[in-house]
């Protein structure tokens, strides 16, 4: 019990010191991205901490699953922390050897990168986010394969109850249902949302450190070579997209959270990259866009969606993706990289519930 009170408490004020943090670099003007990235945060993290005190109470939680998850959630915070200490102390040490190699080398990227199409930046922006997409896929089957190859079944890698709104719940309703509902959720689940959690971790102090005039991160290079002038005002695309698949992650069954996460890459980079190269007819409302692109982009997320849940969710998960990708950023001032996971893992989670709505997954069953 001392050792669970100390390990909470440092977790706990981590995750305060993130929430101070953001809404202090936050770019004020940026009101609905700030609004909407905080409490997304703040859910996840507030989530984290109620789950962990339920744990510590359950006799059959406190000798393994106790310690492995305060070690799952510590470790990465504590890394982050000796990561921005030490690069710190080393960018004061040696500001003076190494700022005139640094600052030539940013000039020499700046001045390539100014020479590079518009569709090739963008490729260059999402390609991070399509190779994430991958890379999970890739952990899946891996995983499946694996633990097939022990075990001789499949069982275990996904929810057994799939309502996970339900499963929410029933944590707050009913006494000593934690280790049910835990141990129900499947490792696949887990697997997705620490990865998540850890790059988030790696962003959030990427840009806290980016803005800081005394605090250094080894990205914060790129971020300076790479950013636009008004994304360097705000935070960076990449810091929404991790916030947004965290959140989703943490609120969605795995294959569902699969489907929005190729949504968020694939389709927006099919958008983007249609209506940059073939876009004609511009969004009259939002003139940075075009209706090729969205068209593109919701036909891409309908065979996306198809594969993982199915032809009926397919279709909601389109029309939200096409309504999304025409409403951001003109008329409502929101990145689709926070609304479009968050929209469409929220719009999971209710239709779920209250209309007991499961999907049908092709690619299970062909596994």
């Amino acid at each position: 019990m001392e050792y669970f009170l100390i390990c909470f408490l440092l977790i706990f004020f981590s995750y305060f010191f993130i929430l101070f943090n953001y809404l202090h670099f936050a770019y004020k003007p940026d009101i609905l991205n700030n609004f909407i990235g905080i409490g997304s945060i703040f859910f996840v993290f507030i989530n984290i901490a109620m789950f962990l005190l339920l744990m510590n109470q359950d006799p059959a939680l406190q000798s393994f699953f106790v310690p492995f998850w305060l070690f799952i959630l510590g470790i990465p915070l504590l890394t982050v922390g000796i990561i921005v200490f030490f690069c710190t102390c080393i960018s004061h040490l040696s500001k003076e050897v190494f700022r005139k190699y640094i600052s030539a080398l940013e000039k020499k990227l700046v001045s390539k990168s100014a020479s590079w199409s518009k569709g090739k930046k963008d490729i260059l922006r999402k390609s991070n986010h399509v190779l994430i997409f991958i890379c999970f896929l890739i952990a899946w089957y891996i995983g499946l394969f694996l633990v097939y190859f022990y075990t001789g079944t499949s069982e275990g890698m996904i929810p057994i109850e799939e309502n996970m709104f339900l499963l929410y719940s029933r944590i707050l309703i009913e006494p000593n249902s934690i280790a049910d509902v835990l141990l129900s959720l499947g490792w696949f689940y887990y697997l997705l949302f620490v990865i998540l959690y850890i790059l988030c971790l790696f962003m959030l102090a990427n840009e806290f450190t980016r803005k800081s005039r005394f605090l250094s991160f080894p990205f914060n290079f790129f971020s300076r070579v790479y950013l636009s002038k008004e994304e360097k005002e705000k935070y960076g695309t990449y810091l929404y997209f991790t916030i947004g698949q965290m959140f989703a992650a943490f609120i969605c069954p795995p294959i569902v959270y699969i489907a929005i996460l190729g949504i968020s890459s694939i389709s927006d980079l099919m958008t983007s990259q249609i209506g940059i190269r073939l876009g004609k007819k511009h969004i009259v409302w939002n003139q940075d866009k075009t209706w090729e692109g969205t068209i593109a982009g919701t036909i891409t997320t309908f065979v996306m969606s198809f594969f993982f849940i199915g032809l009926y969710w397919s279709i909601i998960f389109s029309i939200i993706f096409f309504e999304f990708d025409t409403l951001t950023n003109k008329p409502i001032n929101i990145s689709d990289n926070l609304l479009i996971p968050i929209g469409l893992s929220l719009t999971y989670l209710f239709i779920r519930f209250f209309f007991n709505f499961n999907y049908f997954s092709p690619i299970l069953q062909w596994f």
